[in-house]
C-alpha cells in the first residue's frame, strides 16, 4: 500500500513538473537508486542490487539523451559525465563492490544540489542557458 502511495505521488509531481524539476526528479531518483543498489549489495541481494543498478543506467540514459549537444560545452561536459557514471554503475554491477556505486552517489548527490538550486532559482526556465534545457 505504501508502495503505491509513492508512486501516485512520484506520478503526480511528475505531470505537474517543469522541465528543471523533471531534471531534479531524474537526479532524485537515479540517486536513490544507487543507495538501493548499495543496500541490496551490503545484504547479498543480487538481483536487487542488479535491479536498482539498471534503473539508475536508465535514467542516466535519459538524462543524456536530453541534452541539447548543438548547444554548447555544459551539455558534452555533462555528456561525458554521464558516460562516467554509466561506466561506474557498469563497474559497480559486474564487480559487485561499493566503491564505484559510492562515487556515483557522489557525483549525482553534487549534480542534484545543483539542478535543485536551478529549480529554485527565480529566473524563469527561459532564461536559462539554452545547453541546460532538456527535452522530454
Amino acid at each position: 500500500m505504501a508502495n503505491r502511495a509513492s508512486n501516485t505521488y512520484l506520478e503526480n509531481r511528475i505531470l505537474s513538473a517543469s522541465p528543471l524539476e523533471l531534471v531534479v526528479i531524474l537526479y532524485e531518483e537515479a540517486e536513490k537508486s544507487v543507495r538501493e543498489a548499495l543496500a541490496a549489495l551490503s545484504r547479498g541481494d543480487i538481483r536487487g542490487r542488479s535491479r536498482e543498478i539498471t534503473r539508475a543506467q536508465l535514467i542516466l540514459g535519459e538524462l543524456s539523451t536530453s541534452l541539447d549537444l548543438e548547444a554548447g560545452d555544459l551539455a558534452a561536459r555533462l555528456s561525458e559525465l554521464y558516460a562516467y557514471l554509466l561506466a561506474r554503475l557498469a563497474e559497480a554491477n559486474r564487480e559487485q563492490t561499493p566503491t564505484p556505486l559510492e562515487e556515483v552517489s557522489r557525483l549525482l548527490t553534487t549534480l542534484l544540489d545543483g539542478w535543485r538550486e536551478c529549480a529554485r532559482s527565480p529566473v524563469s526556465a527561459s532564461d536559462a542557458p539554452r545547453e541546460v534545457m532538456v527535452t522530454f
